[in-house]
């Protein structure tokens, strides 16, 4: 390991930024799953959010951060316990690569953000039906067993670096089809809601779902631009790869939803939004432009028509986190073997050791070895997701009984509802109960008068 740089301000400055843009993206993703889940498990949904930043952050200073970014061990499948301990203090020391002057502890907060968002991923696909317990417990797991050691492998120099150099530039094999395969696997476990898929489960509050999907849009800057850990032309590159990958993705969507069933809607646009930022993170720091706008168009198109696999398969992804944020780090995974080029980023060659994509002359090869990673990323989470969710449901149980289902999930598991629906204050109008009810204003029929003619998608 080479001797770290002196500290950098500015690069150190942007970090900071990053940080918190991508620690607002947990709360942002609690207000889009929220508001696309059904009224009486909007808060369980947001719990599952929130608890993820306060059990992971936790965890990643003690154990998570040496086993992501430590020095390798067992046979390069995860990072020593003992190479940044909670315990020790790291305030003198800059970052870990000798080039950009951050200090350790800011490059461990700005990872631990990411750590926090990808466990609550994972979350969208079991709405309504796992028991609060349960969900701490499978995240404790599924965070020591697969998140740690995979982000060690893909970006922490691991086995599957050493073995593939796949491209992933802020998360696509890592975040989103890591915590994508861990949905299904969950998902398949705690089965099916009851009445699903006969009984409509609209979203409950489609302005949550836009205020959502807003606030991650926004955040997403920090996780794509903020990967370049410096300030320069490929932080650039990202940040304008990101916007204009989920501006095409948003026209997909729509466009998808305006053929197939006569209306586009603003569930359809947010979902849209949100499978164009997947799709890009991968590839946002490697393609040009041109090639970005490319894929947010593929992203939004296949998303939008993944979604309905569920229904042809019959597994139960509640806010369809496999066919957003699986089907969509898989399509940016492989963008990249075939648009990954030297010109838009020397480090493909230099640093990473990467090949250009199939089109930049590069043949075949990187994007073998995009599909390899994916692909055991892909089997390391699912196998280890069921589980463990198999073990916790057969032990302390994670699917909650059917009577606390029929109740709802916010009663029975936190004694408390999102809405008062029965207005004891009265008042002329019944203002007060027709907000407390839609959430943003309108009428206590609003939520299912603004819910779209097909189920809850995206997340």
């Amino acid at each position: 390991m080479p001797e770290p740089t002196p500290f950098n301000g500015s690069n150190t400055a942007w970090l900071l930024i990053s940080t918190a843009l991508v620690l607002l993206m947990t709360p942002g993703l609690a207000l889009f799953y929220g508001g696309l889940n059904r009224s009486k498990g909007v808060l369980n949904m947001m719990m599952m959010s929130f608890s993820s930043i306060g059990l992971i952050s936790v965890m990643w200073l003690f154990y998570g951060f040496s086993m992501s970014f430590g020095e390798d061990t067992a046979g390069g499948l995860m990072g020593k316990l003992s190479s940044f301990p909670g315990t020790k203090t790291f305030l003198a020391e800059t970052d870990l690569w000798g080039t950009t002057g951050i200090p350790v502890y800011v490059f461990m907060t700005f990872q631990m953000t990411f750590a926090v968002i990808t466990v609550a991923l994972i979350s969208g696909a079991i709405s309504d039906r796992a028991k609060f317990a349960g969900w701490l417990l499978f995240a404790f797991g599924w965070a020591t067993l697969v998140y740690f050691p995979v982000a060690h492998n893909v970006w922490g120099g691991g086995w599957i670096f050493q073995q593939f150099h796949p491209l992933d530039f802020a998360g696509g094999t890592a975040v989103h089809i890591n915590a994508g395969a861990a949905a299904l696997g969950v998902a398949l476990v705690l089965g099916k809601r009851i009445g699903w898929p006969r009984e409509s489960m609209k979203p409950h509050n489609v302005p949550f779902v836009a205020l959502g999907a807003g606030l991650l849009w926004f955040g997403w800057f920090g996780f794509n631009a903020g990967s370049e850990l410096t300030v320069d032309g490929v932080t650039g590159l990202a940040f304008i790869n990101t916007q204009v990958a989920t501006a095409a993705a948003v026209l997909g969507w729509v466009l998808v939803e305006w053929i197939r069933d006569r209306k586009p809607t603003l569930v359809g646009a947010s979902s849209g939004a949100i499978a164009g930022l997947v799709a890009i993170t991968p590839a946002c720091g490697f393609i040009d432009p041109w090639a970005a706008v490319l894929l947010g168009l593929v992203a939004g198109v296949v998303c939008a028509l993944a979604v309905s696999l569920k229904y042809r398969f019959g597994f139960d992804d509640s806010l369809d986190v496999v066919g957003v944020h699986f089907v969509g780090g898989w399509i940016g995974t492989l963008w990249l073997g075939f648009f990954a080029n030297t010109k838009a980023n020397s480090a493909i060659e230099s640093a990473v050791g990467a090949q250009d994509g199939l089109f930049f002359g590069g043949g075949a090869t990187q994007l073998g070895r995009q599909a390899a990673a994916a692909a055991i990323v892909t089997v390391w989470s699912f196998v280890i997701a069921f589980g463990l969710a198999w073990i916790i449901n057969k032990t302390v149980g994670f699917r909650v009984s059917t009577d606390a289902e029929v109740e709802g999930i916010d009663i029975t598991e936190h004694a408390e509802s999102g809405y008062d629906l029965h207005n004891p204050g009265g008042g002329g109008g019944g203002s007060t109960g027709a907000f407390a009810l839609a959430g943003i204003g309108g009428s206590a029929s609003a939520p299912a008068a603004q819910a779209p003619a097909s189920e809850s998608v995206a997340g």
